[in-house]
């Protein structure tokens, strides 16, 4: 089985917010609506996030919808550190509060949704929370970030790998002669010495 395929499915990104006694986030990529009467979306959370667990105690959550404005900074800070380890709104400037209290992201975004949740299904690792929509805003009309977009144009792409290659060093002097092969008749342009001391590297 392929499952690179599962990349291929369209869906966007977008940062996940609960508040209890504290304020946290994460990012996701399973944000839908499910009906439009009554207007109902469904989130589904790793049960290892901490944002999970407040969504469980508090009922409530918001999404804030990644615009193809957002830069990798917004990810990382969202996604690549624990909100167990850190507080992630501290000194954090790109957010307001919404009515119901949970902090939303104001760049790099296109907008806010809030949800009540009115039920939940587990999933095994994850739980699935259905909610009411309570609350929305939109920002801009940035086109909303889709993973296929992130892969391509906002995630760093991996270094270059410097390529190997083949070669003969000098003995004598040092100097690199690059090539499968050295001539038989080859003469160090430096040292002025013959094929017989250079050496393959």
């Amino acid at each position: 089985m392929d499952n690179k395929a599962m990349y291929k499915l369209g869906y966007g990104l977008y940062v996940l917010t609960a508040c209890t006694e504290e304020d946290n986030g994460c990012i996701i990529n399973t944000a839908m609506q499910v009906t439009t009467a009554p207007n109902r979306i469904s989130v589904t959370v790793n049960k290892n996030n901490k944002t999970h667990d407040m969504i469980m105690e508090s009922g409530k959550f918001n999404i804030s919808i990644i615009s193809e404005k957002a830069d990798f900074g917004l990810f990382k800070h969202f996604g690549f550190q624990s909100g167990k380890e850190v507080n992630k709104f501290e000194g954090y400037e790109h957010a307001n509060r919404s009515e119901n209290g949970i902090y939303y992201v104001t760049e790099g975004t296109n907008g806010y949704i809030s949800g009540s949740v009115v039920n939940k299904l587990d999933l095994g690792t994850h739980t699935m929370f259905i909610a009411d929509v309570t609350d929305a805003e939109v920002f801009d009309d940035a086109n909303s970030v889709t993973y296929a977009y992130y892969q391509e144009n906002i995630k760093p792409k991996p270094e270059a790998k410097e390529e190997k290659k083949n070669g003969y060093r000098c003995v004598i002097c040092g100097y690199i002669y690059e090539g499968d092969e050295l001539p038989e008749d080859f003469v160090c342009p430096i040292c002025k010495h013959g094929a017989a001391d250079f050496e393959k590297i």
